[in-house]
Formats: structure tokens, C-alpha cells, sequence
């Protein structure tokens, strides 16, 4: 079927441009932008569409923890917020290391989620840091990248030789930048706030430690490499000299790094523990800052559910993590609202750099392009009810909060997942 979006605001994040023009898709591609009106057609009244973002860093609970997350829950949920194609981690219980596992995942995946779906596999067996994969058959089985996320390689020989034959096989390697031993037990960034809670805590240098270290092992290798979620100014010196080198290295930074601040723990709210913690108010507009001048390429949720009962704990006992495919867009709207980067070179972060840095298609508004879509309303006003989220845990550090942003319909290969028939 052959579908015209007229009156949008067509954000290219390729072009750097947000116009308004019409945009035809038809057998689950973009024929053309701005061409002539055809089939049928859905005036957006003036409303943004861009490529669907493409989510790196996604926990499901399958394997193992189906009660936290499953493929059809996170699907629901990344429709709903926009999100057409999920990445997601190999940190599940046991850990996506085999083309077995990995080919139970991508069925899983293919059956329940009605958003796109990439697994990255685990870098070394059980990700416990000793012994690598079988890099070449994971990569035949379907692995978009190799990572053994929050659990980082201490044994550098092992991570050389990980990275020295992931760089033989073309394949990319996403590192978790931190100083194991100092973030060890740490709930959040060291400085007055920390000690005026009491909390264990863990400097910002430990980031910039655990990253120069990975970028000399990068320089020997010669791999490909992406830091998945990079939280402090201490580090972006480091990542732009790398850059600056010609070195194949890219970033990542956690939407919640972007919006939220150390103090938002306030009174020891649970929500609020991540990992890693959160920054200073300093950090938080330096990351900002960085996404507008392209030193950071990519903006992520790292969706990590966690259930009531491993929340509702002390802070210094409670798990880490948040939800975020459906908070991503409207917390993402914070940073345009707020001037410090505009919907173009925000979406070349959501969707255009993710989908490139993992080789997929999408991210672009042109003609052959997959028709990936979502139309929102950056403007719309409303208080989020954690309840009323599609994802199985509800831990998310924006209950109650007033946002703007919100999802009108999302399409994926030229199909509508979300949203009613009109605009």
C-alpha cells in the first residue's frame, strides 16, 4: 500500500534541515520527499516526522529474567515510544555467548516485539572477563557488536587479544568505561552531596581512567569501538584527542545523563540509582554540549527494568537502572526546549549515528530508505503516570514529572505499530 504524509515537519537528520514537505512510502520503503501526493494519505497538521530512533543498550529479560521485561513488553513500549529498532544487551541470564542463545533471542524477538530487533553478544564466556567467544560464528548467527556491558575486562591481555581478533573480523566492540575497583560498591558520584547522604561513592576520574585505558588498547588493535555511555567532562578530552587521531572510535551518552543531576536523589529515591551514577549539573550540560558539537555520536535510554522488589530497598542495596523507550523522546525534548540542541542534530544522535555505527539501515529521510517512522508532537504538555508504561517494571526516575513530547504513530517498514488512524 502506497501512503502520503503531507503538511509534516520533516526532520532530516542527514541534511541538518526540519521543513515542512510531504514524505510517500510504499511496500515498506520512502519512494519519495516532497514528490506527488499518492495512495493514501495522512495530513500530520503541521507535526514532526523523523526517522524512528534506533535504541542502543536495551536490557530484555529473555533469557532468565521474563518477569522483569520480555520481547513483547519492550516492543510495546519502544512503539510507543518512537523507537523502531531495539539493540539490545547480552547481559541476560545465561548470557547471550553461543549462536544458541543468540538464535533464541532473534526468534523470541521475531515472534513478540513488533519493532526491529539486534542482539549484541557477549565478549568474552559468561562475561566473566577470562576467555573470548566465538566471535566468528556469533557474527554469522546475527551479532550487531560484542560487549560484556557493566562487567568490564580487568585482564588486559584478554581484552587486547578480544580486540585484536574482533579487529580481524570486521566487528565492533562496545566497552563500559570504568575503573572496576574504584566504582566497586558505589552508588553515587563522589563531592558534598554524596557525604552529606552518607553514600559510598566513586570520583568521575574513575570514567576517564577506565576510557584512556580502553583507547590505548584501541590504538594497538586497531579496532572498532564504541563507549557506551560516557557521563563526565573529565572524559571528553580523551574521546576527542582519540577522534582527533583518526582512531575508528565513537560515543554514547544515557538520556537520564542528559536531563537529570546527582541531586535528583534527593531523599534516597531508588529511581534515581544508575550506573553509572548520576553527575554533576557540570557534567550534565558538558554531555549536552558535546551531543550538539558531534563529539558524543549517540543518545541511548540503556532501558535497564528492574521490579519493585529490587528497587524498594536501602539506596546502597538497591539494583541500578531505569526504563526509558517510552521516556526517551520526551525527556530527550528537555534539551531542545531547554536550547541546547536542536531536533536535527538531536535525531542525528537518536537514530542517523546509531544505525550507521552499527551498519544497519535507517536514520534517514530519503528515497530506497526503510520506512521507519515516527510522528510526534515536540509541544504537548503531560505528567507521566509509571503505571500507564508498556514495559513490565514501572522503575522510572521521571513518575510525576511534567514533560512535553508525545508519540502520535510510529511505523516500521511501512506498517503502523503505534498510534490510531489519524495523525
Amino acid at each position: 500500500m502506497t501512503t502520503t504524509f503531507t503538511n509534516a515537519r520533516l526532520i532530516d537528520p542527514e541534511a541538518g534541515t526540519e521543513e515542512i514537505g510531504s514524505l510517500t512510502i510504499e511496500d515498506g520503503v520512502i519512494i519519495g520527499v516532497n514528490a506527488d501526493e499518492q495512495g493514501v494519505i495522512i495530513d500530520c497538521g503541521g507535526k514532526c516526522l523523523a526517522p524512528g530512533i534506533v535504541d542502543i543498550g536495551v536490557k530484555i529479560g529473555e533469557p532468565g529474567e521474563r518477569h522483569k521485561e520480555s520481547f513483547r513488553s519492550a516492543g510495546l513500549a519502544a512503539a510507543a515510544g518512537g523507537v523502531t529498532t531495539m539493540i539490545i544487551r547480552p547481559d541476560t541470564t545465561p548470557s547471550v555467548d553461543t549462536p544458541e542463545t543468540l538464535a533464541f533471542v532473534a526468534r523470541r524477538a521475531s515472534q513478540a516485539a513488533p519493532v526491529n530487533v539486534h542482539s549484541m553478544a557477549a565478549l568474552t564466556k559468561g562475561r566473566e572477563g577470562r576467555e573470548m567467544v566465538e566471535m566468528g560464528f556469533l557474527l554469522d548467527a546475527g551479532a550487531v557488536a560484542f560487549t560484556d556491558c557493566d562487567h568490564v575486562v580487568t585482564d588486559n591481555k584478554v581484552f587486547a587479544r578480544a580486540m585484536t581478533y574482533a579487529r580481524s573480523l570486521g566487528a565492533l566492540i562496545i566497552g563500559h568505561p570504568q575503573d572496576p575497583n574504584m566504582s566497586k560498591s558505589a552508588a553515587v558520584t563522589s563531592g558534598k552531596f554524596a557525604s552529606l547522604r552518607g553514600l559510598p561513592a566513586v570520583s568521575p576520574m574513575a570514567e576517564r581512567m577506565g576510557l584512556e585505558r580502553d583507547l590505548a588498547l584501541v590504538e594497538m588493535t586497531g579496532v572498532a569501538y564504541h563507549a557506551d555511555n560516557l557521563s563526565t567532562a573529565h572524559a571528553l578530552p580523551a574521546l576527542e584527542r582519540a577522534k582527533a587521531a583518526g582512531l575508528d572510535v565513537t560515543a554514547g551518552v544515557n538520556i537520564h545523563h542528559l536531563t537529570l543531576n546527582e541531586l535528583d536523589v534527593g531523599d534516597y529515591r531508588t529511581f534515581f540509582k544508575l550506573k553509572p551514577p548520576l553527575r554533576s549539573e557540570d557534567d550534565r550540560l558538558a554531555m549536552a554540549d558535546a551531543v550538539a558539537r558531534g563529539v558524543i555520536d549517540i543518545i541511548s535510554s540503556m532501558h535497564t527494568p528492574q521490579d519493585e522488589e529490587s528497587k524498594r530497598l536501602p539506596f546502597e542495596e538497591a539494583a541500578s537502572g531505569a526504563v526509558a523507550l517510552e521516556t526517551l523522546l520526551p525527556a530527550a525534548m528537555r534539551l531542545v526546549h531547554a536550547g541546547l540542541i536542536d531536533l536535527p542534530t538531536l535525531w542525528r544522535a537518536l537514530s542517523l549515528n546509531p544505525a550507521r555505527r552499527f551498519g544497519l539501515p535507517g536514520g534517514e529521510l530519503v528515497q530506497g530508505a526503510p520506512a521507519d517512522l515516527v510522528l510526534f508532537d515536540p509541544d504537548t504538555p503531560f505528567v507521566l503516570d509509571r503505571f500507564k508504561l508498556n514495559s513490565k517494571s514501572k522503575n522510572t526516575p521521571f513518575d510525576g514529572a511534567r514533560m512535553e513530547g508525545r508519540v502520535l504513530g510510529t511505523w516500521v517498514g511501512g506498517e503502523r505499530v503505534f498510534g490510531g488512524d489519524d495523525a
